[in-house]
């Protein structure tokens, strides 16, 4: 896709949460955004300032000659900003009537409401940043830990797209001898050609191997990591909760059931996001409402991508513990033996042998190895990829589908060739390879995928 600066109508939007706070930032871009400013800002010309400045003054409504606000106005030129467009920025007291106040004002001296993500989707079709970069901008904006954030960074800076971008131009560099060959076929180098091409296919399919590797760390750190918290009643899944939240949002009691309902909270452990539930215990009742919750947590454990199988170590394993056990058997789990500070009828060896987990001693009363906890579940899902943020990972399930599309098309490159088809026809998949990672980057993106994914964003981004 080539990118050419295009023109749009000006739009305005909020581009800070609505609510109180010490400032609002009303956000304007395009060829009228200057002169929209100009014509309700009271303290300088703003068709005459020079760009990337900012200027003290007051915003007005110029049918009434009343005062809206206090404000710094910041003008940036184009081409040097986001959109590559005219930008101009309000920064106003942070309140809700003010701010929409003054946003009503601009669009009704002529910008349009922006739709969501709109400046971050000019930014692109104006050649700013590609589909990837765009992606991290929201990466960056939902980020729920430091290390998804450096993750983030780096694809904004073009990590990926560097990538991206040097398999397609492997592939492009093949494609043309190809063509050679093809046009002038008195040369008789479709042996040569179909090497050539079969070696670059199986060059690239490593490549993307590498990357799809690091999607499944890629979506924990975009989406969190799924973690139910899991045992019969009253063996301290709340407080672990609470102990990992550094909170008390779950009821704790000594009552037998006490959490009827699953709890959702989010938290990072190492840098690891979770999004722990704290289920209901599962165990047999005839409550209404306590079946109701068992019923949750059993449709929490399904969607689970980490179990904490919490046990009693004081007392002997119990019917409901050892169906637990078989229930989550094929999770990746981690098996707590908690209340160890109660005396000890559970051994660790004996746990491990018995069900091929990893399992740690804790009271979690006394806080006692929950930091080994932590580090086991930072071990379990980012073993060798402590320095995340130096490497380039692939963050959501358009890029990792879009991957493995280019990777079967390659395969089917490399089959064609060992199986004597024509070069021109084995060409097609190679051609189709190049133009699904270009999908990635929106290099070739058709343009309902690019309005799907910029309807996402928030508005004012």
């Amino acid at each position: 896709m080539a990118h050419t600066l295009t023109e749009f109508d000006t739009i305005a939007a909020i581009s800070t949460p609505i609510g109180e706070g010490g400032i609002s930032i009303v956000r304007m871009s395009g060829e009228d955004a200057v002169k929209i400013a100009n014509e309700v800002f009271k303290g300088a010309d703003l068709t005459k300032v020079p760009t990337h400045t900012i200027h003290y003054g007051h915003i007005i409504d110029p049918d009434t000659g009343k005062t809206i606000d206090e404000s710094m106005v910041t003008v940036l030129r184009a081409p040097k900003t986001f959109t590559r467009e005219d930008i101009v920025e309000i920064n106003c007291h942070g309140g809700i009537v003010v701010t929409n106040h003054i946003l009503q004002l601009l669009l009704s001296h002529g910008a349009r409401m922006a739709d969501p993500g709109e400046f971050t989707k000019r930014a692109f079709v104006n050649g700013r940043i590609d589909l990837t970069q765009a992606e991290s901008v929201m990466d960056i904006v939902r980020a729920k830990t430091d290390k998804a954030r450096q993750v983030a960074v780096g694809q904004l800076a073009g990590g990926l797209l560097h990538k991206i971008q040097a398999m397609r131009q492997e592939i492009l560099d093949t494609l043309a001898n190809v063509e050679v060959n093809i046009d002038y076929p008195e040369y008789d180098a479709d042996t040569v050609t179909a090497k050539q091409m079969s070696d670059t296919a199986k060059s690239v399919i490593k490549k993307i191997d590498r990357l799809l590797k690091t999607a499944q760390e890629g979506k924990i750190l975009r989406n969190g990591l799924a973690t139910a918290i899991v045992g019969r009643p009253n063996v301290g899944k709340s407080s672990l909760l609470n102990y990992l939240t550094q909170s008390d949002k779950a009821i704790v009691t000594d009552v037998a059931g006490t959490t009827r309902d699953t709890l959702e909270e989010y938290v990072s452990v190492k840098g690891v996001p979770l999004e722990l539930i704290d289920t209901a215990g599962i165990h047999h009742t005839d409550d209404k409402v306590e079946k109701i919750g068992v019923e949750r947590s059993k449709k929490a454990l399904d969607r689970a991508d980490l179990v904490l199988l919490l046990i009693d170590a004081s007392q002997e394993l119990t019917a409901e513990d050892r169906a637990l056990i078989e229930e989550t058997k094929n999770k990746k789990r981690i098996i707590v033996l908690n209340k160890s500070d109660l005396g000890q009828k559970i051994t660790v060896d004996e746990m491990k042998k018995q069900t091929g987990s990893d399992v740690i001693l804790t009271s979690i009363l006394k806080e006692q190895n929950l930091d080994k906890l932590e580090e086991l579940i930072n071990k379990l899902f980012f073993a060798g990829i402590e320095n995340s943020n130096d490497q380039v990972m692939v963050t959501n399930q358009r890029q990792t589908s879009l991957l493995a599309k280019a990777k079967k098309e390659l395969q089917d490159v490399v089959q064609a060739v060992d199986d004597g088809i024509p070069v021109d026809i084995a060409q097609i998949d190679f051609t189709g390879a190049w133009d699904t990672l270009g999908e990635i980057t929106g290099e070739s993106a058709p343009d309902e995928l690019v309005t799907q994914l910029f309807s996402q964003f928030c508005l004012g981004k």
